[in-house]
Protein backbone atom coordinates (compact mmCIF):
# COMPACT_ATOMS: atom_id res chain seq x y z
CA UNK A 1 0.00 0.00 0.00
CA UNK A 2 1.30 3.39 -0.90
CA UNK A 3 1.21 6.58 0.83
CA UNK A 4 2.33 10.22 -0.10
CA UNK A 5 4.39 12.84 1.24
CA UNK A 6 3.66 16.23 0.75
CA UNK A 7 5.36 19.92 1.01
CA UNK A 8 8.70 21.15 -0.11
CA UNK A 9 10.69 20.45 2.96
CA UNK A 10 9.30 16.77 3.73
CA UNK A 11 9.89 15.65 -0.27
CA UNK A 12 13.28 16.92 0.02
CA UNK A 13 14.22 14.99 3.28
CA UNK A 14 12.84 11.95 1.74
CA UNK A 15 14.73 12.08 -1.03
CA UNK A 16 17.69 12.18 1.27
CA UNK A 17 17.08 9.06 2.92
CA UNK A 18 18.30 6.31 -0.05
CA UNK A 19 16.48 3.29 2.23
CA UNK A 20 13.26 5.05 1.87
CA UNK A 21 11.50 3.52 -1.30
CA UNK A 22 9.88 6.43 -3.60
CA UNK A 23 7.76 5.44 -6.52
CA UNK A 24 7.04 9.30 -8.05
CA UNK A 25 6.80 12.40 -7.66
CA UNK A 26 4.48 14.99 -8.74
CA UNK A 27 5.22 18.47 -9.10
CA UNK A 28 2.52 20.84 -10.18
CA UNK A 29 3.12 22.91 -13.52
CA UNK A 30 4.24 26.51 -13.23
CA UNK A 31 5.58 26.09 -9.65
CA UNK A 32 8.40 28.20 -10.75
CA UNK A 33 12.29 27.76 -9.85
CA UNK A 34 13.34 27.99 -6.57
CA UNK A 35 16.57 26.36 -4.90
CA UNK A 36 14.18 24.17 -3.29
CA UNK A 37 12.88 22.54 -6.17
CA UNK A 38 16.08 22.95 -7.79
CA UNK A 39 17.46 20.66 -4.56
CA UNK A 40 14.25 18.19 -5.40
CA UNK A 41 14.30 17.47 -9.15
CA UNK A 42 18.81 17.44 -8.40
CA UNK A 43 17.89 14.22 -5.67
CA UNK A 44 15.65 12.57 -7.73
CA UNK A 45 17.72 12.29 -10.94
CA UNK A 46 20.96 11.40 -8.59
CA UNK A 47 18.43 8.38 -7.16
CA UNK A 48 17.06 7.20 -10.35
CA UNK A 49 13.23 8.75 -9.13
CA UNK A 50 10.64 9.46 -11.61
CA UNK A 51 9.21 13.01 -11.59
CA UNK A 52 6.80 14.74 -13.91
CA UNK A 53 5.01 17.44 -13.77
CA UNK A 54 0.87 17.51 -14.16
CA UNK A 55 -1.19 20.10 -14.75
CA UNK A 56 -2.42 22.45 -11.36
CA UNK A 57 -6.42 21.10 -11.89
CA UNK A 58 -5.10 17.54 -10.96
CA UNK A 59 -3.84 18.92 -7.79
CA UNK A 60 -7.18 19.76 -6.81
CA UNK A 61 -7.64 16.32 -5.74
CA UNK A 62 -4.88 17.24 -2.94
CA UNK A 63 -6.86 20.75 -2.13
CA UNK A 64 -7.30 19.86 1.80
CA UNK A 65 -3.84 19.49 2.27
CA UNK A 66 -0.91 22.00 1.84
CA UNK A 67 1.34 20.70 -0.66
CA UNK A 68 3.25 23.09 -1.99
CA UNK A 69 2.94 21.81 -5.18
CA UNK A 70 4.92 19.17 -4.54
CA UNK A 71 4.03 14.99 -3.85
CA UNK A 72 5.93 12.20 -3.56
CA UNK A 73 4.77 8.59 -3.41
CA UNK A 74 6.22 5.99 -1.31
CA UNK A 75 6.08 2.99 0.47
CA UNK A 76 4.90 3.08 4.33
CA UNK A 77 8.31 3.95 6.76
CA UNK A 78 10.24 1.79 7.18
CA UNK A 79 9.58 0.83 10.80
CA UNK A 80 12.35 0.05 13.00
CA UNK A 81 12.88 -3.37 15.12
CA UNK A 82 13.31 -3.04 18.83
CA UNK A 83 15.56 -5.80 18.80
CA UNK A 84 17.85 -4.12 16.16
CA UNK A 85 17.16 -0.88 18.36
CA UNK A 86 18.85 -2.49 21.52
CA UNK A 87 21.49 -3.66 19.87
CA UNK A 88 22.79 -0.39 18.42
CA UNK A 89 25.75 0.97 20.60
CA UNK A 90 25.50 4.37 22.74
CA UNK A 91 26.27 5.38 26.31
CA UNK A 92 23.21 6.27 26.85
CA UNK A 93 19.93 6.47 25.00
CA UNK A 94 16.78 8.17 24.86
CA UNK A 95 13.30 7.29 23.93
CA UNK A 96 9.75 8.74 23.80
CA UNK A 97 6.58 6.63 24.20
CA UNK A 98 3.41 7.78 23.00
CA UNK A 99 0.43 5.57 25.06
CA UNK A 100 -2.96 6.38 22.40
CA UNK A 101 -1.84 9.39 21.10
CA UNK A 102 -4.24 9.37 18.45
CA UNK A 103 -3.94 12.78 16.60
CA UNK A 104 -1.18 12.46 13.98
CA UNK A 105 -0.36 16.44 14.07
CA UNK A 106 0.74 15.89 17.89
CA UNK A 107 2.48 12.37 16.94
CA UNK A 108 4.30 14.39 14.28
CA UNK A 109 5.19 17.58 16.62
CA UNK A 110 6.47 14.73 18.95
CA UNK A 111 8.51 13.21 16.87
CA UNK A 112 9.93 16.87 15.33
CA UNK A 113 10.68 17.51 18.72
CA UNK A 114 12.63 14.42 19.54
CA UNK A 115 14.81 14.41 16.35
CA UNK A 116 15.68 18.22 17.38
CA UNK A 117 16.38 16.74 20.79
CA UNK A 118 18.73 14.12 20.05
CA UNK A 119 16.79 11.28 20.79
CA UNK A 120 17.29 7.91 19.84
CA UNK A 121 13.51 6.50 19.12
CA UNK A 122 9.81 7.15 19.16
CA UNK A 123 7.76 4.27 20.36
CA UNK A 124 3.95 3.82 20.02
CA UNK A 125 1.58 1.01 20.22
CA UNK A 126 -0.12 -0.51 16.78
CA UNK A 127 -3.71 0.02 17.91
CA UNK A 128 -5.48 3.32 19.27
CA UNK A 129 -2.69 5.10 18.45
CA UNK A 130 -1.94 7.46 15.24
CA UNK A 131 0.36 5.79 12.72
CA UNK A 132 3.04 7.26 10.72
CA UNK A 133 0.71 8.64 7.50
CA UNK A 134 1.44 11.69 5.40
CA UNK A 135 -0.12 14.32 8.07
CA UNK A 136 2.09 12.79 10.38
CA UNK A 137 5.59 13.46 7.97
CA UNK A 138 4.29 16.67 6.88
CA UNK A 139 3.50 17.46 10.77
CA UNK A 140 7.30 16.18 11.62
CA UNK A 141 8.86 18.62 9.12
CA UNK A 142 10.67 15.26 7.51
CA UNK A 143 12.00 14.01 11.34
CA UNK A 144 10.25 10.56 10.65
CA UNK A 145 13.32 10.20 8.89
CA UNK A 146 15.80 10.88 11.11
CA UNK A 147 14.82 8.91 13.89
CA UNK A 148 14.00 5.05 15.01
CA UNK A 149 10.51 4.83 14.50
CA UNK A 150 9.38 1.59 16.51
CA UNK A 151 5.86 -0.05 16.40
CA UNK A 152 4.88 -2.38 19.01
CA UNK A 153 2.02 -4.35 19.92
CA UNK A 154 2.31 -4.05 23.56
CA UNK A 155 3.98 -1.51 25.03
CA UNK A 156 3.78 -3.44 28.48
CA UNK A 157 6.44 -6.10 27.00
CA UNK A 158 8.21 -3.46 25.76
CA UNK A 159 8.64 -1.44 28.77
CA UNK A 160 9.32 -4.51 30.39
CA UNK A 161 12.19 -5.59 27.56
CA UNK A 162 13.62 -1.40 28.48
CA UNK A 163 13.75 -1.78 32.57
CA UNK A 164 15.99 -5.33 31.31
CA UNK A 165 17.79 -3.58 29.55
CA UNK A 166 18.59 -0.72 32.00
CA UNK A 167 16.34 1.75 30.88
CA UNK A 168 14.52 4.13 33.52
CA UNK A 169 10.78 4.66 32.70
CA UNK A 170 9.26 7.95 33.40
CA UNK A 171 5.66 8.45 32.87
CA UNK A 172 3.49 11.51 33.07
CA UNK A 173 0.69 11.67 35.08
CA UNK A 174 -1.10 15.01 36.50
CA UNK A 175 -1.85 13.55 39.93
CA UNK A 176 1.83 13.05 40.27
CA UNK A 177 4.15 14.16 43.28
CA UNK A 178 7.07 14.95 41.43
CA UNK A 179 7.73 17.60 38.64
CA UNK A 180 9.10 17.19 35.55
CA UNK A 181 12.33 18.54 36.75
CA UNK A 182 12.41 17.07 39.46
CA UNK A 183 14.10 14.12 38.00
CA UNK A 184 18.21 13.68 37.29
CA UNK A 185 18.10 12.69 33.17
CA UNK A 186 21.93 12.33 33.12
CA UNK A 187 23.92 9.21 32.98
CA UNK A 188 20.77 6.97 32.29
CA UNK A 189 18.98 5.35 29.45
CA UNK A 190 15.12 6.35 29.80
CA UNK A 191 12.12 6.57 28.08
CA UNK A 192 9.42 9.46 28.27
CA UNK A 193 5.83 8.22 28.42
CA UNK A 194 3.27 10.64 27.14
CA UNK A 195 -0.23 9.66 27.17
CA UNK A 196 -3.18 9.82 25.17
CA UNK A 197 -4.83 13.11 24.42
CA UNK A 198 -8.19 12.44 26.64
CA UNK A 199 -7.14 9.89 29.50
CA UNK A 200 -3.37 10.28 29.83
CA UNK A 201 -0.74 7.52 30.34
CA UNK A 202 -2.91 4.65 31.00
CA UNK A 203 -2.88 2.87 34.90
CA UNK A 204 -1.17 -0.23 33.86
CA UNK A 205 1.98 1.37 32.35
CA UNK A 206 1.91 4.08 35.32
CA UNK A 207 2.19 0.89 37.81
CA UNK A 208 5.59 0.06 35.69
CA UNK A 209 7.10 3.35 35.70
CA UNK A 210 10.01 4.46 37.69
CA UNK A 211 9.25 7.86 37.96
CA UNK A 212 6.06 9.66 37.87
CA UNK A 213 5.77 13.72 36.82
CA UNK A 214 3.66 16.41 36.47
CA UNK A 215 4.04 20.10 34.84
CA UNK A 216 2.87 21.77 37.37
CA UNK A 217 -0.21 24.39 36.44
CA UNK A 218 -0.67 27.90 37.58
CA UNK A 219 -4.22 28.17 36.87
CA UNK A 220 -7.33 25.61 37.69
CA UNK A 221 -6.87 24.83 33.82
CA UNK A 222 -5.03 21.24 33.81
CA UNK A 223 -5.46 20.40 29.92
CA UNK A 224 -2.02 20.86 27.96
CA UNK A 225 -1.28 20.02 24.97
CA UNK A 226 0.31 16.51 24.77
CA UNK A 227 2.76 17.78 21.66
CA UNK A 228 3.31 20.92 24.22
CA UNK A 229 3.88 18.94 27.14
CA UNK A 230 6.07 16.61 25.58
CA UNK A 231 8.33 19.00 24.09
CA UNK A 232 8.80 20.98 27.88
CA UNK A 233 10.18 17.69 29.43
CA UNK A 234 12.05 16.56 26.55
CA UNK A 235 13.85 19.88 26.75
CA UNK A 236 14.50 19.33 30.49
CA UNK A 237 16.18 16.96 29.76
CA UNK A 238 18.17 18.49 27.18
CA UNK A 239 18.97 21.34 29.53
CA UNK A 240 20.43 19.34 31.84
CA UNK A 241 22.70 17.37 29.41
CA UNK A 242 23.75 20.89 28.31
CA UNK A 243 24.68 22.23 32.05
CA UNK A 244 25.86 18.70 32.79
CA UNK A 245 28.61 18.98 29.70
CA UNK A 246 29.41 22.83 30.92
CA UNK A 247 30.03 21.83 34.52
CA UNK A 248 32.21 19.18 33.28
CA UNK A 249 34.15 21.68 31.59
Amino acid sequence: MENYIYGRNNVEELLKDETRSISKILLMKGIGSSSKINSIINLAKQRGVVYQFIPKEKFMQYKDISHQGVIAYVAPVKYTEFSDFIKKEKKYKKVIITDGVEDPHNLGSIIRTAVCAGFDAVIFPSRRNASINATVEKASAGAVNRIDIIMVNSLISIIDRLKDNDFWIIATDINAKDNYYDIDYCNMNFAIVMGSEKAGVSTAILKKADYRVKIPMLNEFDSLNVANAASIVIYESVKQLIQKSENDV
